[in-house]
């Protein structure tokens, strides 16, 4: 009986399973009959639908077996017109072969002489854009070269006898144009990105100028332009006569620059040379220093030589005078007359109390003007020291790499040095002068009082 239960239990979890749908519109059957009939109306209904779906599945094999066929059948047909196609293209290939062999036999020399025109073309066009004769001549022949070397080298196609004999004219019109010096008048740009109309001088290919000024040409605006920094001034004078000269009317000097077809590494070095401001301007704050105080020390210097030969002046002309006047000279003759009776030793001392008054007024200043010769390149070292110390300074910040970043370290190093030395060359000079001249007068006054003590002793 308990078995009973357990196979009824299994029966009708199996039949809500199979028939979930059904279950829910019929009742639930309530003895073993009506689940046995149950079982058999829900096996027989799925039987129908795995029959109904595998007849679909069988009709929709044999539609896929008659797609693969077709597909197939289609390969096939593909695969005998590339077949064709392949034999179509070694045939061509071979006629295209056998082509070009009679081409090249037919051109025979005459393909080297094509490949060099080419060659020639390409080069003359990158001559030709950079060439100061671009903005005379305009970039036609750019265009021209560079169009016929695109078509020499993407076909076939040989060039005319036009395009030959252009391309030699525009080689000769270039050579030529190396030894003219030429005259005309464009626009050209100025620093500022203005353009001004310019009767602009040619000299070759080597120099343009307008005025007294230099130009560069810019490829990438086909137009003339004024240097950013023109050179020295003997420089941009010669520019000046040339811009000047007058058709026959003789030679002018002219400072040209051979070294590049636009005017090259020359010009570039110059105009990059520091001026002498410049130069100055290197050596910073310790550098103006040392300037300034050696002009002022040389100013005083001019002054003090001045005085002095004053001073010497009318010590000379007191010498050729019976009237005592007031200069050193004359002051201890007064001293001398006025002690003349006394004895000869206070006489002496009082000629000497007398001349060792005069001479502070002499030899004023005349140390200072040798201390300045003495501290003056003491300064340079200190700025060449300072100098060493930005060096060092930039190194440990940006390594050795680029030489522009200890440029200006090493600038005023050097220059302080060079200034100091500047300064205490002419101010050693102008001590040793100063103390020669003062020395002179000096002596005078010593000569001239031993003189009195002579003939107070005779």
């Amino acid at each position: 009986m308990k078995m009973f239960k357990y196979l009824i239990t299994l029966l009708l979890l199996t039949s809500s399973i199979l028939v979930a749908q059904e279950a829910e519109e019929a009742p639930a059957p309530t003895n073993l009959d009506k689940l046995l009939e149950l079982v058999k109306e829900g096996k027989t209904k799925e039987q129908a639908e795995n029959d109904a779906r595998e007849a679909e599945f069988k009709s929709a094999r044999d539609g896929q077996r008659e797609i693969l066929r077709a597909e197939q059948r289609e390969l096939a047909r593909q695969e005998r017109i590339a077949d064709e196609l392949e034999e179509v293209f070694r045939n061509n290939q071979e006629k295209l072969r056998v082509a070009e062999e009679a081409y090249l036999k037919q051109l025979g020399s005459l393909n080297e002489l094509f490949g060099h025109m080419q060659s020639i073309s390409t080069d003359s066009r990158v001559t030709f854009e950079s060439s100061l004769t671009a903005a005379e001549f305009g970039k036609d022949r750019e265009f021209f070269l560079g169009d016929l070397t695109r078509k020499m080298g993407e076909s076939t196609e040989l060039p005319t006898i036009v395009e030959i004999e252009r391309v030699w004219y525009e080689i000769m019109r270039e050579m030529k144009a190396t030894g003219e010096v030429v005259r005309f008048t464009t626009d050209v740009i100025n620093v500022d990105g203005t353009q001004v109309s310019c009767d602009v001088v040619r000299v070759g290919v080597y120099n343009a100028v307008c005025g007294n000024k230099y130009l560069e040409y810019v490829p990438a605006k086909g137009q003339y332009q004024f240097l950013a920094r023109q050179p020295a001034g003997r420089y941009t004078s010669s520019a000046g006569r040339v811009s000047g000269a007058e058709v026959g009317g003789g030679y002018v000097s002219f400072s040209v620059d051979p070294s590049g077809p636009s005017g090259g590494a020359l010009l570039a070095n110059l105009i990059q040379n520091p001026s002498l401001l410049e130069r100055i301007d290197q050596g910073g704050l310790i550098g103006y220093i040392i300037l300034a105080i050696g002009a002022i020390t040389l100013i005083f210097a001019i002054y003090k030589y001045v005085v002095l030969y004053l001073m010497s002046r009318d010590v000379t002309e007191q010498l050729g005078s019976d009237k005592l006047g007031d200069n050193p000279l004359g002051r201890v003759l007064k001293v001398g007359q006025t002690h003349m009776k006394d004895q000869l030793d206070r006489l002496e001392l009082k000629l000497a109390e007398a001349i060792m008054s005069e001479r502070p007024s002499i030899e004023r200043g005349i140390s200072f003007v040798k201390i300045v010769s003495v501290v003056a390149p003491l300064a340079g070292l200190l700025g060449t020291v300072t100098g060493m110390i930005i060096t060092f300074q930039q190194i440990t910040l940006f390594g050795t790499g680029d030489p522009k970043i200890m440029a200006g370290g090493i600038s005023q190093a050097l220059v302080t040095t060079v200034l100091g030395l500047v300064v205490a060359i002419p101010t050693t000079l102008a001590h040793s002068f100063l103390q020669s001249s003062a020395r002179s007068v000096v002596e005078v006054l010593e000569e001239q009082a031993t003189g009195i003590v002579a003939e107070k002793a005779k």
